[in-house]
């Protein structure tokens, strides 16, 4: 009997699981949003978790509540899951989306997945694997079968991670987007038909259908893009849309007169490039708009509520007519309500306030912000010569330069060294650069060349049996505009001195710098001009978020007990770097810094107790 009750309880019990399951649900109707039948407003931030170390989600999803908001909106970057040909990651790092779903759901919030396949996002290459381009075959973004094969295999295995937290399934998943702001870059490329940008736009949303999303899809345009963008029968939302006639006339356009009218994109802030000010957008500006949005009943995502930080290799870069490329700052602090390091900023307090008038469920109160170290010196113990390092590298020998991709490299440096049995001078013309390189003639700094600021030449000197050094940086892959298809890194043509191309006998030193340098068999002691890698140690008994003080220093990356914590450039705006407290530990923390340019020797490394991201040195 008892036995009996049991399995009576045990079959009511996933019964009435499965009915909430089916009776769970999120719908497109008659112009609204629809949760489980009801009429509900979608308050969305965007945040990324690849852009916050995890042992922080929890604490950026509570903020993101705190603010009033419903829920969260983030990408997935496909290279940031697919790190090499065949080798999936979604466990590693910060890289367990299906975790931080889980927890966006504990914190009561909807969520938004923005798969791409392509992101944009200040993120490098958009999102897009590097060694894509690898195969000759491939097209990228197009209606092309070995592209589209490649992101139906992505969009495969993103769906298996996901699927099963849809709002269907039980699930925070309320929507899904198709690709990314497609309509720009119809109008961006205009060589292409418009026919078979549409193909490829229908072929992308086919392949999330398939592989099981079966939640409300949308696409995200500016208004006037939405021709080339929107697909039939999916909501076309607006990204930076401020007129609510514009939104609804467009909308109505595009999806049977009728909405719902969303912002998927409303920027409380901007992007930040190296060597550019920093963009601020007023708090006041910014509390009116959503207010708009408010008593209008706009749906809206804000892009960014919290932006986080480019660690590693992984910010992008832009273009414009003014320079070749534009590359993204570390920080992606964005001016965003919460900054970089998790903190409730001005823009946050009046956007909590405005929501807390209209939204009618109760608003938690803000978590208490992490701490932060004292301002402090972490002296530099030790410190090496990378031209004496970078003799433990075996080099790859061609008759002339190879780029990144044909070395199979992603990222990082590539050293170009090349010897002259014959004395040659005149102008070096390193037209195909691809970022930054700093010119060594028989070891000695004789200057630097830099895509960013359009500087191809350097007059040179070359003596007899002398040797000719290129330190070569990718600064990032393009992420937004029709160049994205022109992501090659490296050397990516000729080298010439005056008119004469330089062949035959190229060594190339790849130094992707995935992981932190063993320099402990190197005994020499750097230059001052040459390029060096120094090792420093902070002792601390309770640890906390640091903010590396870097000027002074001239460019160059920093690890932090072995977390790559990305650039730093002495052009600003960005002076500082942000550690979380998460990568430090009690007692000894290894601090190892590669530092390009260093025109100036170091003993110490600075830190400070706030950021510094809006400085620019005067020339």
């Amino acid at each position: 009997m008892t036995r009996f009750f049991c399995c009576l309880v045990a079959l009511v019990l996933v019964v009435t699981s499965y009915a909430q399951r089916k009776t769970t649900s999120f719908e497109i109707k008659d112009g609204k949003f629809l949760y489980n039948g009801e009429s509900v407003q979608i308050h969305s931030g965007e945040i990324h978790y690849a852009r916050i170390p995890k042992e922080y989600w929890q604490h950026r999803l509570r903020m993101v509540k705190a603010m009033g908001l419903n829920t969260i909106a983030t990408y997935v970057f496909w290279n940031y899951h697919n790190t090499a040909p065949g080798v999936w990651d979604f466990q590693s790092e910060n890289r367990n989306l299906t975790e931080f779903i889980k927890l966006a759901q504990q914190e009561g919030l909807f969520v938004i997945l923005r798969p791409g396949p392509y992101a944009c996002a200040e993120w490098e290459f958009g999102g897009y694997p590097w060694w894509l381009v690898k195969n000759k075959d491939l097209v990228i973004r197009a209606n092309n079968k070995a592209f589209l094969d490649s992101c139906h295999q992505y969009i495969n295995k993103l769906a298996g991670q996901v699927k099963s937290l849809q709002i269907t399934q039980g699930g925070p998943i309320i929507m899904v987007q198709v690709e990314n702001e497609f309509g720009s870059y119809v109008s961006q490329r205009k060589d292409i038909p418009l026919a078979e940008h549409r193909q490829y736009n229908q072929t992308i949303y086919q392949y999330l259908q398939q592989a099981g999303f079966n939640v409300p899809f949308f696409t995200s345009d500016g208004t006037w893009l939405f021709e080339g963008g929107s697909l039939p029968g999916v909501l076309p939302t607006a990204n930076g849309e401020g007129s609510i006639e514009n939104l609804k006339k467009a909308v109505n356009q595009y999806h049977q007169n009728q909405g719902p009218y969303m912002v998927a994109e409303f920027y409380p802030g901007w992007l930040d490039h190296w060597g550019e000010p920093f963009v601020r957008i007023g708090t006041e500006s910014i509390a009116q708009q959503t207010e708009k949005y408010l008593q209008n009943q706009v749906h809206f995502n804000l892009y960014m509520v919290h932006g986080g930080t480019n660690f590693g290799f992984t910010s992008g870069a832009n273009y414009n007519d003014e320079h070749d490329i534009q590359p993204d700052i570390t920080s992606y602090d964005y001016d965003a309500p919460i900054s970089e390091a998790g903190w409730a900023t001005p823009k946050y307090m009046a956007l909590r306030d405005m929501m807390k008038k209209y939204v009618s469920y109760p608003v938690p109160e803000i978590p208490a912000r992490m701490s932060v170290l004292k301002a402090q010196d972490i002296a530099v113990s030790k410190a090496v010569s990378f031209f004496e390092w970078k003799n433990s590298i075996k080099p790859v020998t061609s008759n002339a330069p190879l780029s990144f991709e044909d070395l199979n490299q992603g990222s990082g440096y590539v050293l170009y060294s090349k010897k002259f049995n014959q004395p040659i001078q005149g102008t070096l013309r390193v037209e195909g650069l691809r970022d930054y390189a700093l010119v060594y003639v028989n070891g000695r700094k004789v200057g630097e060349l830099n895509r960013q600021a359009n500087v191809y030449t350097l007059d040179i000197d070359i003596p007899f049996n002398g040797r000719l050094d290129l330190l070569v940086e990718n600064m990032g892959r393009v992420n937004y505009g029709a160049r994205i298809t022109e992501s090659t890194k490296g050397i990516v043509a000729p080298v010439r001195i005056n008119d004469y191309e330089i062949t035959g006998d190229w060594k190339m030193y790849s130094f992707p710098f995935q992981h932190v340098p063993v320099t402990n068999s190197v005994p020499a002691k750097p230059t001052a001009g040459l390029p060096a890698i120094y090792r420093g140690t902070l002792e601390t008994n309770q640890p906390g978020d640091v903010f590396l003080d870097m000027q002074g220093w001239g460019k160059g990356i920093v690890f932090v007990n072995g977390h790559h914590a990305g650039r730093y450039w002495k052009v600003g705006p960005q002076q500082t770097l942000y550690i979380p407290g998460c990568w430090l530990q009690k007692g000894k923390n290894e601090f190892v810094i590669f530092e390009q340019q260093h025109d100036t020797e170091h003993n110490v490394l600075k830190t400070v107790e706030a950021p510094i991201l809006e400085s620019i040195p005067a020339e």
